[in-house]
């Protein structure tokens, strides 16, 4: 599929564009990572989402247009990767969660030589550790095929191999199913229910 045809892909429903991601590779320099998981955000309808209360200087990018990616530090530890959806101004996004390395192997093997293969983009801190994703990332056109971060087609997962489940980490509408991951595969994170945090006096 042309990158033309990926953008149209994801300027559709928010959970389509989830399912039609995956298969996809995400590609910085030599390393290629096939995305095994996802999580759909749907903007102002969606009290998870970043864009849930509007725009800010941190989320902007997810009011543009879809194919873009929208990069931040989650609790000042790692980063994530997420590829803008829907229609612009809509503030809908894909949480890349886990791949397959496919390629560049001996890039990633000695940024993440304490662990096996299948486990070195399993999480979305680990996806973008391996592909070297930071906030300098954040508005790259993922399908303008001239970036350095790049989306591409890889292959196209059996239909009957995609299952739906509750989002991963996150303190509102954790029943959503909107956490979409191809089954068996080892790559797929670990899912872990989000325990509410406890208040402490100060």
């Amino acid at each position: 599929m042309t990158t033309s045809g990926l953008r149209d892909e994801l300027t559709q429903p928010v959970e389509q564009a989830a399912v039609a991601l995956l298969g996809c590779a995400v590609v910085a320099g030599p390393v290629r990572v096939r995305i095994t998981e996802v999580e759909a955000y749907d903007g102002e309808t969606d009290p998870a989402s970043h864009a849930w209360r509007g725009p800010t200087d941190r989320n902007r990018t997810m009011f543009g247009p879809a194919g873009h990616a929208y990069v931040y530090l989650s609790y000042g530890m790692h980063h994530c990767l997420n590829v803008v959806a829907g229609h612009e101004g809509h503030g809908c996004g894909v949480l890349l969660r886990a791949g397959e390395v496919v390629a560049g192997h001996d890039v990633v093997g000695r940024v993440r030589p304490e662990v096996p293969p299948q486990r070195w983009a399993r999480g979305p801190g680990l996806l973008t550790r391996c592909l070297g994703v930071d906030r300098s990332f954040d508005g790259t056109d993922l399908l303008a095929g001239t970036g350095p971060l790049r989306l591409e087609r890889h292959d196209t997962p059996d239909p009957e191999m995609i299952l739906a489940g509750p989002r991963v980490g996150v303190g509102r509408e954790q029943e959503r199913p909107w956490r979409f991951f191809l089954a068996g595969d080892p790559t797929v994170s670990s899912y872990r229910r989000q325990t509410p945090r406890r208040r402490t006096s100060s």
